[in-house]
C-alpha cells in the first residue's frame, strides 16, 4: 500500500510540473523534494510515471522549470557524494535523483537548444565560495557519480574498524583501495554484496546516459567531434580515473557466468552480477573511444596512485600519452599475470553462447558478445603488447573459434551485419601478423556444433568453411565484406601447412564462382576477389607446397578454371553478352559443385531474422584499400611497410610481387591436356545490393554498333601498355570504361605459377594413373605428397600482408555500430527509445 502511494505522490508531482506555467523557484524545497524524497520508485517506475510526452512539453513550454529540476537532482546528487549517504533515506534519495536524470537526459540531448545546457554554470551557484560552485553542471554531475561508486556501504565494502559513529571521509577516501575486483592491479577480493551491485548499476546506468550525448550528432566523415562528457571523465580532473577503468576491466573480466556448473541455478538464483557486467563493458567500449583529433596529443599526468598498483608499475615516473587516461591505461598494461587474466576472461565469456550440455537450456548464456569484441578489439588495437600475447600461442584460437561460430550463426540475419562486421574486422587485424597465421595450424578438435561439413583438420580449415559459408550463403548486404574475407585468407596463406580436401574444395568453388564471365563483368571491382584468390594459391605453392597435396590435387583436377582465365575472352561481344546474362541469373553465388556433406550433429542452419526485429543502421565501410596498409614480409621475418598508394590493393600487389607477367599462359594451356571436368556451371552471382548506374548507358552502347566498333578497335590495339586516362573515362561510354578496365587488369592475372605447376604435374599424374591403373584419389594424394618442384617454379615472390590502419571512416563506423548495440540492448528501461537519436537510424525488419 505504501509502495503504491508512493507512486501516486510520484505521479502528482510529475503533473504538477508540466502544468505549472510560471517557473518554481529553486528555494521552493518542498515542490522539488517531491521527486526524490518520500518516494521509493523503481527505475521502471520511473520511467513509466514520467512520459516522453511530457518531458518534451515542459522543455518547450516550462524550459526554467525543467532546468531548475536537473539542477536541483545534481545538486542532490553531489550533496550524497560528500556526506557519504551514511543514512538509508539519503541512499534512496541519490538512488531516485539518478533515475529520474536517467529517464530526462535523452530529451535534453535530443534538442539543438538544449545541447549546451549542462555545460553552462548555474546562476549564483558558487556564492558561498565554493570553487565547485564554478563547474559546469555536467562536470560536477560526472564527478559526483564518480565520488558515489566508490561510497562506502553504498556502492563498495566499508574498511572502518571501530563503530557506527566514525564515518570514512569521502573527500580523503583512497578510492584505489575500493577496487570492485580482484584483477588487473588489484590482489585482493572483496565480498560480493547484491545492494552494492544493484546500486553500481543504476549510477553506470545514468553514465551511460550521459556519454549518450554522441547518439544525438549526425555522423560525420572527419570523426573529429570530441563528446565532451567521456572526455572530462577520463581526463585528470576525475581522481578516480585509475580505480574506476581497473573496477570496470576487472568485474568483466572475472566475470563467470556458470559459476560451479549446477544446471539451471540461474532460474532459481537472480544474478546481479551479470546485469553489472553489461554496464560495466558497455562503460568502457565508450569511454575507450580514441578520438581522432586526440591521437597525436600528448600529456603528462600526476599518477599519485599508479605505483601503489604493481600492474601499472611503470619504467618512467612520469606517464605520457593520450589525455583520454583510459585509453592511456589500457595501452600500458604489461604484466603477462594481467594478460592471462584478461584473455582468459573474455574468452570464458566469448565461449559461454557455445556451451553444450546433456540438459537442454541448462547453463546461463549471456548476451552481450557484442561489447566483448568491441573489447577486445579495442584491447588489441591500443596495447600491442597484449596483441602479440595473444598470438604468442595457441590461446588465441580460445578468441577465434567464438568469432568463427558468431559469423557462420548470423550469416543470414540482417539484424546481426554489425556483428559479422566486427568479427571481421578482429580476424583482419589479428591476420596482419604472422603468428596468427602459424597458430590456424593446431588441429581443430573443439567440435561446436555448427552447420559445416564435417571434416578433419586444422583451424584454417574451420576459418575457410566459415568464410565459404558467409560468401555462398550469407545475406546479400554482406558483400562488401568479401574483399575483407579473402584478405584475411591472403594474409594467413603462406603459413598454412596443410589444408583439408574439404578446405580446398571451398577455395576452388570460389574462384569458380568468381572467374565466370558475367560476374567478372558485371563491376568493376569484381575481378579483386579472383586476384586474392590466385595469391592465395601462389603464396601456398610457393612457401607451403610439400603439406599441401591436398590443395595441389583440387587444382590439377579443377586446372580447366585456370585455363579459362588464361584465356578469358574479352571482346566487347562477349562483355555485352555476359551484361545481358546478368539479368537472367540469380543474384546469389550458388552452392553447386561446392561438395556440401552433412552438417554437424547438434548444429543448427542460419535463419534471417524474424519480422518485426529492430536494428540500427551502419555507416559504410571503407574500402580494403583504404582499410589495409601493405607490408613485405623481409628475409628475417620482419615487416617493411610499402609506400602507400590509391591502386587496386590487388593489381598493385600482383605488379610488385610477380616479375614475370603469364605471356606464354596460352601455349601452357596448348601443351597441358585438356581437363575433363568441363561440364561444370556457372555458378556466380552479384548481390542484389550492386549498383546499377550506368546501366542504361551500357545497353544503349552496343558493341557491335559502328561507333563502338570503332571506339574499341583503337583501344585493343595496344591493351596490354594502355591505361585510360581520366578525361578519356569522362568523355567516353560506360560501357568503353568497362572494357579498357578489364583489358588492364587481365593482363596482369598472375597465374605463371600455376600454369607452371600444372604443366609439370599434370602430365606425371596422368602417366602414373595410366602405368598403375590408378583410380583411387588416396594414391594420387600419396604421389603429390612426396613429390617436388624446387627449381621448377618460378622466383619465390616476396609475401604481402595486407595490415589493418586506423582511419577516420572506420573509427566512425565503430562509433556508430558500438551505440547501436548499447541501444537496442538496454531496453529495460528503453532508455533511448522513441527519441531523436541521429547517429543512426533504427529500422525494422
Amino acid at each position: 500500500m505504501g509502495n503504491a502511494d508512493s507512486k501516486l505522490n510520484f505521479r502528482k508531482a510529475v503533473i504538477r510540473l508540466t502544468t505549472k506555467t510560471q517557473p518554481v523557484e529553486t528555494t521552493d524545497d518542498a515542490f522539488w523534494d517531491q521527486f526524490w524524497a518520500d518516494t521509493a520508485t523503481t527505475v521502471q517506475d520511473v520511467f513509466a510515471l514520467v512520459p516522453a510526452a511530457e518531458i518534451r512539453a515542459v522543455r518547450e513550454e516550462s524550459p526554467s522549470n525543467l532546468a531548475t529540476l536537473c539542477y536541483k537532482a545534481v545538486e542532490k546528487l553531489v550533496q550524497g557524494a560528500e556526506s557519504g549517504c551514511p543514512s538509508e533515506k539519503e541512499r534512496q534519495i541519490v538512488l531516485n535523483c539518478t533515475r529520474l536524470l536517467t529517464r530526462i537526459l535523452p530529451y535534453i540531448f535530443e534538442d539543438e537548444d538544449w545541447r549546451g545546457f549542462f555545460w553552462s554554470t548555474v546562476p549564483g551557484a558558487g556564492d558561498e565560495g565554493n570553487d565547485d560552485g564554478a563547474r559546469p553542471l555536467a562536470e560536477s554531475l560526472l564527478l559526483a557519480v564518480s565520488d558515489l561508486l566508490f561510497c562506502p556501504d553504498f556502492t563498495v565494502q566499508s574498511h572502518k574498524r571501530a563503530g557506527p559513529e566514525t564515518e570514512e571521509d569521502m573527500q580523503s577516501i583512497d578510492s584505489c583501495e575500493y577496487i570492485w575486483e580482484a584483477g588487473v592491479g588489484f590482489a585482493q577480493t572483496p565480498p560480493l554484496d547484491y545492494i552494492h551491485d544493484l546500486n553500481r548499476t543504476e549510477l553506470l546506468k545514468l553514465l551511460l546516459t550521459c556519454f549518450s550525448d554522441a547518439m544525438y550528432l549526425p555522423p560525420s566523415a572527419e570523426n573529429n567531434i570530441l563528446n565532451r562528457w567521456v572526455t572530462f571523465f577520463s581526463s585528470t580532473d576525475n581522481r578516480h580515473a585509475l580505480p574506476l577503468f581497473t573496477s570496470l576491466l576487472n568485474v568483466v573480466c572475472a566475470y563467470d557466468p556458470v559459476g560451479y556448473g549446477i544446471p539451471y541455478n540461474y532460474l532459481m538464483f537472480s544474478d546481479y552480477r551479470e546485469v553489472l557486467v553489461e554496464h560495466a563493458v558497455q562503460i568502457l567500449i565508450v569511454t575507450l573511444e580514441h578520438e581522432a583529433g586526440a591521437a597525436a596529443a600528448t600529456a603528462q599526468h600526476n599518477l599519485d596512485h599508479l605505483d601503489s598498483l604493481s600492474a601499472y608499475a611503470m619504467e618512467d615516473k612520469e606517464l605520457v600519452g593520450p589525455d583520454n587516461l583510459f585509453v592511456n591505461y589500457l595501452s600500458r598494461i604489461h604484466r603477462e599475470e594481467d594478460f592471462i587474466f584478461i584473455l582468459k576472461g573474455l574468452a570464458r565469456l566469448m565461449t559461454n553462447p557455445l556451451i553444450q550440455t546433456y540438459l537442454p537450456n541448462s547453463t546461463k548464456k549471456i548476451q552481450f558478445h557484442q561489447e566483448l569484441l568491441v573489447l577486445f578489439w579495442k584491447l588489441c588495437d591500443f596495447n600491442k603488447k597484449f596483441l602479440f600475447f595473444v598470438l604468442k600461442s595457441s590461446d588465441v584460437l580460445d578468441v577465434l573459434v567464438p568469432i568463427l561460430f558468431y559469423l557462420n550463426d548470423a550469416r543470414a540475419d540482417q539484424s546481426c551485419m554489425g556483428l559479422i562486421h566486427i568479427g571481421v574486422f578482429i580476424l583482419l587485424l589479428l591476420s596482419g601478423e604472422r603468428n596468427f597465421g602459424v597458430r590456424l595450424n593446431k588441429t581443430y578438435s573443439v567440435r561446436v556444433p555448427m552447420d559445416i561439413p564435417v571434416f578433419t583438420g586444422t583451424h584454417a580449415d574451420l576459418l575457410i568453411m566459415i568464410f565459404h559459408k558467409i560468401i555462398t550463403g550469407g545475406h546479400q548486404h554482406l558483400k562488401p565484406l568479401f574483399d575483407c574475407l579473402l584478405t584475411i585468407i591472403v594474409n594467413v596463406s603462406p603459413y598454412l601447412k596443410s589444408l583439408s580436401m574439404v578446405a580446398a574444395n571451398k577455395l576452388l568453388h570460389l574462384l569458380e564462382a568468381f572467374s565466370t564471365n558475367w560476374f567478372l563483368f558485371s563491376a568493376s571491382q569484381n575481378h579483386h576477389l579472383v586476384f586474392f584468390l590466385l595469391e592465395v594459391f601462389n603464396n601456398i605453392i610457393q612457401y607451403q607446397f610439400d603439406g599441401n597435396c591436398n590443395l595441389v590435387y583440387t587444382l590439377i583436377r579443377k586446372r580447366h578454371i585456370f585455363h579459362q582465365l588464361a584465356n578469358l575472352t574479352s571482346d566487347p561481344v562477349t562483355i555485352h553478352k555476359a551484361l545481358e546474362m546478368k539479368k537472367t541469373t540469380l543474384a546469389r553465388i550458388s552452392r553447386t559443385n561446392s561438395q556440401e556433406t552433412i552438417s554437424m550433429d547438434g548444429s543448427r542452419p542460419a535463419v534471417p531474422a524474424k519480422p518485426g526485429t529492430l536494428k540500427a543502421s551502419l555507416v559504410a565501410i571503407p574500402a580494403i584499400d583504404k582499410l589495409t596498409e601493405k607490408a613485405q614480409v623481409s628475409e628475417d621475418g620482419t615487416m617493411v611497410c610499402l609506400q602507400h598508394n590509391t591502386h587496386s590493393p590487388q593489381i598493385t600487389a600482383d605488379q610488385n610481387t610477380h616479375t614475370l607477367q603469364p605471356q606464354t599462359a596460352g601455349d601452357q594451356h596448348k601443351r597441358s591436356l585438356q581437363s575433363a571436368d568441363t561440364n561444370t556451371s556457372g555458378i556466380a552471382g552479384a548481390s542484389d545490393t550492386e549498383s546499377n548506374s550506368g546501366r542504361d548507358n551500357e545497353e544503349s552502347f552496343h558493341p557491335e554498333s559502328g561507333p563502338a566498333r570503332r571506339c574499341l578497335s583503337r583501344v585493343a590495339e595496344s591493351a596490354t601498355d594502355w591505361n585510360p586516362t581520366p578525361d578519356w573515362m569522362v568523355t567516353c561510354s560506360p560501357f568503353s570504361v568497362l572494357f579498357c578496365q578489364v583489358l588492364s587488369w587481365k593482363s596482369k592475372l598472375p597465374l605463371q605459377t600455376i600454369m607452371r605447376l600444372l604443366q609439370v604435374l599434370v602430365p606425371q599424374v596422368e602417366k602414373i594413373c595410366i602405368d598403375k591403373g590408378l583410380t583411387d584419389e588416396s594414391e594420387i594424394l600419396k604421389f603429390l605428397q612426396h613429390g617436388t618442384l624446387v627449381g621448377l617454379l618460378p622466383v619465390p615472390h616476396p609475401i604481402l600482408i595486407r595490415k589493418y590502419q586506423a582511419n577516420a571512416a572506420t573509427a566512425m563506423w565503430f562509433r556508430t555500430y558500438m551505440w547501436g548495440v548499447i541501444y537496442l540492448r538496454n531496453v529495460d528501461p528503453p532508455i533511448w527509445y522513441d527519441t531523436d537519436v541521429r547517429l543512426f537510424e533504427i529500422q525494422r525488419i
